[in-house]
C-alpha cells in the first residue's frame, strides 16, 4: 500500500500545458500540514536541532529556567507549536510580536567563559540549521504520510517554509536557493554532528518523557522512543547509539500509514489540531496584554 500523492488543482494554459502551482500562503499552507506531525516529529526534531553543538550547550546551559522543557514540559509544548504555527499560519504583524517575546527569552542565552563552544541565541547561523531541521522535519512527516509532492508543489511549500527562519533573525538570503541547494547544506551539515555525552543524555531524558508523571513514562515512553528512532536520519541513530532494523521499519511504515488513513480523511479544521488551536490561543493573548511565551 503506498499513500497517496498531493495532487493540487494546476490551471493549464490553451495549449494544454500546465502551469507552476500558485505560491503558498499563510492561508492555503494547513493543505500541506498535520498537526498530529508536531507531536510524531516533536522529539525527533529537537535532536537534529540541538545536534549542532552550540544550539545544544546553549540549551544545557540556559539560565531561562522558564523555558525548560524538563521543568515546565507543557509550556514548552505551547511556546514551541505557537511559534511553529504563527511562522506558518501567522500575518507579519503576529510574526513580529512574536519575534519580539521570543528575542526577550533568548536574551539571556549566550556563552560565558566557562562554556566548551561560543554561542549566541541570536546567531542567524544557528537559526538557519534550526529552521532547516523544522522544514526537514515537516517534509518528511509529509511524504511519509502523504507521499511525494509533484515537484512544482514541493518547490512551492519550500520556498515558503525559510518563514521558519525569517521569523527570528535568519535572513532570507541566508535560506539556500531551491531545492537542491537545500539538499546539499542538509547533508553537509548533517554528516559534521556529533552528540556530546551530556547532549545524549538529556536526549534520552526527553525520548523517555523524564519529564512526566511516572505512569505517563510507563504508558507512553515506548512508543515514543520507536517514533523518535524511526523519525531521526541514520547518521543521528548511530550518535545516539540507537538501533533499526527492516522489521522496525516496515513496523513504523504500517504505523504511519494506518496514521495517515485516518489524518488524511479529517475535516482541515481537526487536521490542523493542535497548531490552530495555538494560534487561535497567541491571538487570544495578543488581545488581551498577556505573555506570549
Amino acid at each position: 500500500m503506498t499513500a497517496p500523492q498531493h495532487k493540487p488543482d494546476r490551471p493549464s494554459d490553451p495549449d494544454g500545458a500546465t502551469s507552476s502551482v500558485p505560491p503558498i500562503t499563510p492561508d492555503t499552507v494547513g493543505e500541506y500540514l498535520d498537526g498530529i506531525a508536531a507531536f510524531l516529529g516533536g522529539t525527533a526534531n529537537v535532536i537534529m536541532q540541538l545536534s549542532l553543538r552550540p544550539v545544544g550547550r546553549g540549551v544545557l546551559e540556559s539560565t531561562v529556567d522558564s523555558g525548560k522543557i524538563t521543568l515546565h514540559p507543557i509550556k514548552r509544548l505551547r511556546t514551541t507549536l505557537s511559534y511553529l504555527a504563527v511562522a506558518l499560519m501567522g500575518t507579519d504583524e503576529e510574526r513580529m510580536r512574536y519575534r519580539e517575546a521570543v528575542n526577550e527569552s533568548h536574551r539571556p542565552v549566550r556563552s560565558t567563559s566557562a562554556s566548551p563552544v561560543e554561542y549566541n541565541a541570536f546567531d542567524p547561523e544557528l537559526q538557519l540549521w534550526v529552521a532547516a531541521c523544522l522544514y526537514w522535519g515537516i517534509n518528511d512527516l509529509n511524504e511519509r504520510m502523504r507521499g511525494p509532492m509533484d515537484s512544482d508543489t514541493a518547490d512551492a511549500l519550500y520556498q515558503f517554509s525559510s518563514r521558519l527562519g525569517t521569523t527570528l533573525q535568519m535572513r532570507q538570503e541566508m535560506w539556500p536557493a531551491d531545492r537542491a541547494a537545500f539538499q546539499k547544506y542538509w547533508d553537509e551539515n548533517l554528516a559534521e554532528r556529533e552528540i556530546e555525552p551530556a547532549l545524549r543524555d538529556y536526549f534520552n531524558d526527553l525520548i523517555d518523557l523524564k519529564m512526566l508523571s511516572r505512569p505517563s513514562q510507563l504508558v507512553f515512553a515506548g512508543l515514543q522512543r520507536f517514533v523518535v528512532t524511526g523519525l531521526l536520519p541514520q547518521h543521528l541513530r548511530d550518535e545516539m547509539h540507537l538501533t533499526w532494523s527492516d522489521r522496525d521499519q516496515r513496523r513504523f511504515d504500517r504505523l504511519l500509514r494506518g496514521i495517515s488513513a485516518v489524518q488524511t480523511r479529517l475535516p482541515r479544521k481537526a487536521r490542523l489540531f493542535p497548531l490552530n488551536v495555538y494560534l487561535y490561543d497567541l491571538r487570544r493573548r495578543m488581545r488581551r496584554g498577556k505573555s506570549l511565551v
